[in-house]
C-alpha cells in the first residue's frame, strides 16, 4: 500500500480494479455480473467511506489494523432527596427520590456505528416502620422505578448493519436500534419480624406490577452478511458486493407489555441451643406471562404457579470451631424479554432472510406480506422457571498466632434453563450450497423455527481455602484460593432466550441439540487466589498514622470456542445456522491457553483445523476447549486523615489500579475462516492509573 495515498481513494481503486477484472462490461440487470454495476459500486464505497480514512497503523498486530481514539461526550444529571421523619413512638417514615438523566453521543471508530443514547431514571420509595411490640415490627414499602431509554443510528450511518465475517469492523450500530422504551416497575412489599423465645419468624411478600411501553426493532434497518463463501474469502465477497445473506423485518413493533411478579416467604430461625443455630424457611414465586395491552400479540403461556421452595441451615458452634451449611431451592425468573419477542412474529411483523440476495435488490422473489415466509418464534404453553439447588458448607476454627483457617464449599445443580433451539434447518445434500437453503428446509411456510426450551442445565462446585489474620499492630491480612469448575449444556444461569442470549447456544445440528453444547460454562475459572492487606502506620510524626492498603487478583483465563465462521461449503454444514464448528486435526494443541500476543497464532494454528465436509452434520472439537489469558491485577492505596477541630478533619489519598501495568488479553480471534483467526487483538483492561483525592469535612 502506498502510505501516501488516502485509505479510502487506495480501496476504491482496489475495488475497482477487482471489479473489472471480474466484469470488465457491466451485464444486465439480472445476470450473475450485476455485482459490478456502478449502482453496486457506488454502495460498496458508501460502505467503504465509513471507515476511518487514515493506512493501517497497527500493522504489527494485522495488516489491516487500526488503533486511532474517537471523542465521545457525555452530559449527565443527578439529583436526590430523601426525607426521614418520626411520625410518633411506634411510627417512621421514609421518603426517597431520585433522579438521573444522561446524553451520550457514543464515540465512532468507524461512521455510525455505535448509537446515540438517551435515557433517564427516576425513583420513588416511600416506607412505613411500625413498632407493635419490643419483639414484633413491620415494614411496608411502595415505589415506582421508571426508566425511559432512546437509542437512534449516528446521523452518518451506513444505514443497514453490514458485517465483513469477522475480518473488518462490523457497520452499525447493531440490529436492534432504532430502540425507544419505557419501562415502568411498581413495587409493593410487606415485611413482619416477631421474636418468641428462642425464635425469631418473619414473614413477606413483595408485588411488582412491570409495563414495558415502546418499539424495539428486529432488523428494520436490515442486516447484509459477507462470509468466507462461493470459494472466496469474506473480504473478496465484500469488495465484489456478493453476500452469502440479507435478513430484514417489516412491520410495526410498538406494543405495551404488561406482567406482575410474586414471591411470598416466611421462616424461622430457631436458637436450639448455646451452640447451635438452626433456620428453615420457604418461599413460593408464582411465575406469570405478561399480557400484551392492545391485544397486538398473543401469549399462550400463562402460569407456572407450583414454584416452592424450601430453605434450611445451621450453625454450630464446636471445641475446635464453627461448622456451617445450608441448602435451597432457587426458582429463577421467566423474563419479560423472552416473551416480548413474540412481537416478531407475523401477522403484524415479517423476518425475512434470503440467501444468496442480490446486491442491488436483496428482496427479489421474496414473498412479501402477512402470510409471506418468515423467521417464527415460538415461546410454549409449557414452558416452565429454571430452578437450582443450591448447597454449601464451610469449618472455620482458629489456628498458630491468631490465625483464622476457612474452610469451605459450595454447589449447584441447575435444570430447565433457557435455551433458544433452531428448527426447520435445511436438509444436507451432496448439492448443498448456499443459494438452495431455503428451498431445503422442511417447513415452506418459515425460514428458522427459533423454539424457547427448558433444555439446558447446569453444574458448578467450588472449593475454598481461606487464612485471615485479624488486626495486629496495626497489620491484618487475609488470603483465599479457590478451585471451581463451572459446565453447562449451552446456557448459563442468566440466559433469556432472546436477543443475543439466543445465538449463543446455537447447536451444530438439529439432531444434537444437548449433546453438541455441554462444556465449560462462559464464566469458568478454575483457579483465583486473593490477597488483601491492610498496615496502619503508628506514630505521630510524618509517617504516623498513614494507612497503606492493597488488593491483589489473580484468574485463569474463562474458555472460548473455535468456530467455523461460516455455514457456507468448506467451513459448516450449510444447513442455514450459525454455531457450526471445524474438525481437529491436530488434537495436540487441545486445552491450550492463549494468552500473550507474540505467540498466540503459533499456539492455535490454523493448519491443527479443517472445515466440515460435504455431507458432514458437525465438526469434531467441543464447546470451550481453549482458554484465553488469565488475570492479574494489583490494587494500591494509601491515605491519612488529620483532625483539624471539633467535627473538621482533612483527607487525602492516593491509590492506583493496576499498579503493574499488566495488561489483560482478551481471547484470539476464533473464527477459523478469518485472515485473523488465532491472533489476539485487544486487551481488556486499562493501563496503571493514578487516582489524588483531597476531601475537607466540616
Amino acid at each position: 500500500m502506498d502510505q501516501g495515498v488516502p485509505y479510502n481513494r487506495w480501496r476504491h481503486a482496489a475495488n475497482s480494479r477487482q471489479c473489472e477484472r471480474q466484469c470488465p462490461h457491466p451485464s444486465p440487470l439480472g445476470t450473475q455480473s450485476t455485482r459490478c454495476r456502478p449502482a453496486a459500486r457506488a454502495l460498496l464505497q458508501r460502505f467503504l467511506n465509513a471507515f476511518p480514512n487514515v493506512a493501517p497503523n497497527r500493522t504489527d498486530i494485522d495488516p489491516r489494523a487500526l488503533n486511532i481514539n474517537s471523542r465521545q461526550s457525555q452530559d449527565a444529571h443527578r439529583a436526590a432527596l430523601r426525607f426521614d421523619q418520626a411520625l410518633s413512638t411506634r411510627d417512621h417514615l421514609i421518603a426517597r427520590a431520585a433522579l438521573t438523566s444522561q446524553v451520550v453521543h457514543a464515540f465512532q471508530f468507524v461512521a455510525g456505528q455505535n448509537p446515540d443514547t438517551t435515557s433517564k431514571s427516576h425513583t420513588v420509595r416511600l416506607t412505613g416502620l411500625h413498632t407493635y411490640s419490643a419483639n414484633t415490627t413491620s415494614e411496608v414499602t411502595t415505589g415506582l422505578d421508571r426508566a425511559t431509554t432512546l437509542l437512534v443510528p449516528e446521523p452518518n450511518a451506513v444505514g443497514p448493519q453490514v458485517q465483513i465475517g469477522t475480518a473488518w469492523t462490523t457497520l452499525g450500530p447493531a440490529s436492534n436500534i432504532p430502540l425507544d422504551r419505557i419501562q415502568n416497575r411498581f413495587r409493593y412489599a410487606a415485611l413482619i419480624n416477631h421474636k418468641q423465645g428462642k425464635h425469631t419468624l418473619t414473614a413477606g411478600a413483595e408485588l411488582v406490577r412491570l409495563q414495558f411501553n415502546g418499539r424495539e426493532a428486529s432488523s428494520n434497518r436490515g442486516n447484509w452478511y459477507f462470509r468466507s463463501d462461493f470459494g472466496r474469502d469474506a473480504i473478496t465477497n465484500f469488495r465484489l458486493g456478493t453476500p452469502s445473506r440479507y435478513s430484514t423485518g417489516i412491520g410495526d413493533l410498538n406494543r405495551g407489555f404488561r406482567n406482575w411478579e410474586q414471591a411470598y416467604y416466611m421462616g424461622d430461625t430457631w436458637q436450639a441451643s448455646s451452640r447451635l443455630t438452626l433456620h428453615f424457611g420457604f418461599r413460593w414465586q408464582p411465575a406469570l406471562a405478561p399480557i400484551e395491552v392492545n391485544n397486538r400479540t398473543q401469549i399462550p403461556y400463562q402460569c407456572d404457579c407450583n414454584n416452592l421452595a424450601p430453605r434450611f441451615g445451621f450453625a454450630y458452634r464446636a471445641a475446635g470451631g464453627v461448622i456451617r451449611a445450608a441448602y435451597g431451592l432457587h426458582y429463577g425468573d421467566l423474563y419479560a424479554v423472552t416473551f416480548q419477542q413474540l412481537r416478531w412474529n407475523q401477522p403484524a411483523f415479517q423476518k425475512i432472510e434470503v440467501l444468496a440476495p442480490d446486491f442491488l435488490n436483496p428482496l427479489r422473489g421474496a414473498d412479501v406480506g402477512p402470510n409471506g415466509r418468515s423467521i417464527r418464534i415460538e415461546v410454549p404453553q409449557n414452558l416452565r422457571s429454571p430452578y437450582s439447588h443450591q448447597y454449601n458448607f464451610s469449618w472455620e476454627r482458629p489456628v498458630l498466632h491468631g490465625w483464622q483457617l476457612q474452610l469451605g464449599y459450595v454447589g449447584s445443580r441447575t435444570h430447565k434453563l433457557l435455551l433458544s433451539n433452531a428448527y426447520n434447518r435445511a436438509l444436507p445434500g451432496p448439492d448443498a450450497s448456499t443459494s438452495n437453503v431455503t428451498a431445503r428446509r422442511p417447513d415452506a411456510r418459515y425460514f428458522e423455527l427459533r423454539r424457547v426450551e427448558n433444555s439446558s442445565r447446569a453444574w458448578y462446585d467450588a472449593a475454598r481455602v481461606t487464612l485471615v489474620l485479624p488486626e495486629r499492630h496495626g497489620f491484618s491480612v487475609d488470603a483465599s484460593y479457590w478451585f471451581s469448575k463451572a459446565l453447562d449444556a449451552g446456557a448459563a444461569y442468566t440466559n433469556t432466550a432472546a436477543g443475543d442470549d439466543a445465538l449463543q447456544g446455537n447447536s451444530q445440528s438439529q439432531n444434537l441439540l444437548q449433546a453438541d453444547l455441554k462444556g465449560p460454562s462462559a464464566f469458568d475459572q478454575s483457579h483465583a487466589g486473593l490477597l488483601r492487606m491492610r498496615y496502619a502506620m503508628p506514630g505521630h510524626g510524618a509517617l504516623g498514622k498513614w494507612v497503606l492498603s492493597s488488593v491483589v487478583l489473580a484468574k485463569t483465563g474463562i474458555p472460548f470456542t473455535v468456530l467455523s465462521g461460516s455455514d457456507s461449503p468448506g467451513f459448516g454444514n450449510v444447513d442455514g445456522t450459525n454455531g457450526d464448528r471445524p474438525d481437529i486435526v491436530d488434537p495436540s494443541i487441545l486445552g491450550r491457553t492463549i494468552g500473550k500476543p507474540d505467540t498466540a497464532a503459533m499456539l492455535l494454528p490454523r493448519s491443527a483445523f479443517r472445515g466440515i465436509a460435504a455431507g458432514q452434520l458437525r465438526g469434531n472439537i467441543g464447546v470451550g476447549t481453549f482458554r484465553r489469558g488469565g488475570i492479574f491485577n494489583w490494587n494500591a492505596a494509601l491515605s491519612r486523615t488529620w483532625t483539624i477541630a471539633h467535627e473538621r478533619s482533612l483527607m487525602f489519598r492516593a491509590e492506583s489500579i493496576n499498579l503493574t501495568n499488566t495488561p489483560q488479553f482478551a481471547a484470539p480471534n476464533s473464527d477459523w475462516s478469518s485472515p485473523s483467526f488465532g491472533k489476539i487483538t485487544n486487551t481488556l483492561n486499562d493501563g496503571r492509573t493514578f487516582t489524588f483525592t483531597g476531601q475537607f469535612r466540616f
